[in-house]
């Protein structure tokens, strides 16, 4: 059996575009001991193009934006990501927080007392239409007044 130059290069030097995806995630593992743990990628078009080996996840920080992306691959190989986005507290930030949840309870509480007053307003305005329709059509057609009433004859 012959042993060709081509046959070397095919199996010591490998097409640089074709990558095994164990080799891949075996690069993936280095990369991330070496950077403790965190994969930077710009924007979600970096994310879409980062090689995820089969049956597997990897976490994606991008450096634009505070977005995660978390990139999982199949049985097949066939890729999905699943993005989130992140926001960045402090204490300082929790007690604004906490304040504005109480300023806000506070105008909800106060809304349904207006709402309330409201409706008694309503209530009370009809009832002054009542009465002075009730007075036109008593006074429109007098009659004998009898111990404070009215009487038609």
């Amino acid at each position: 059996m012959a042993y060709y130059q081509n046959d070397f290069i095919k199996y010591n030097y490998p097409n640089q575009y074709y990558q095994n995806p164990m080799q891949n995630n075996q690069m993936n593992q280095q990369y991330q001991a070496n950077n403790n743990g965190i994969i930077w990628v710009q924007g979600e078009s970096g994310a879409k193009s980062y090689l995820v080996a089969p049956n597997s996840t990897v976490q994606l920080w991008d450096s634009e934006s505070h977005t995660i992306y978390l990139k999982s691959a199949d049985a097949s190989g066939m890729p999905s990501i699943k993005i989130l986005d992140y926001t960045i507290r402090n204490s300082q930030n929790n007690n604004q927080m906490q304040q504005n949840q109480e300023k806000n309870e506070n105008v909800i509480d106060y809304e349904s007392q207006i709402q309330e007053l409201n409706n008694k307003i309503q209530k009370l305005q009809e009832d002054i239409q009542s009465i002075k329709s009730e007075f036109k059509n008593k006074s429109k057609n007098p009659g004998k007044q009898k111990g404070g009433r009215l009487i038609n004859e």
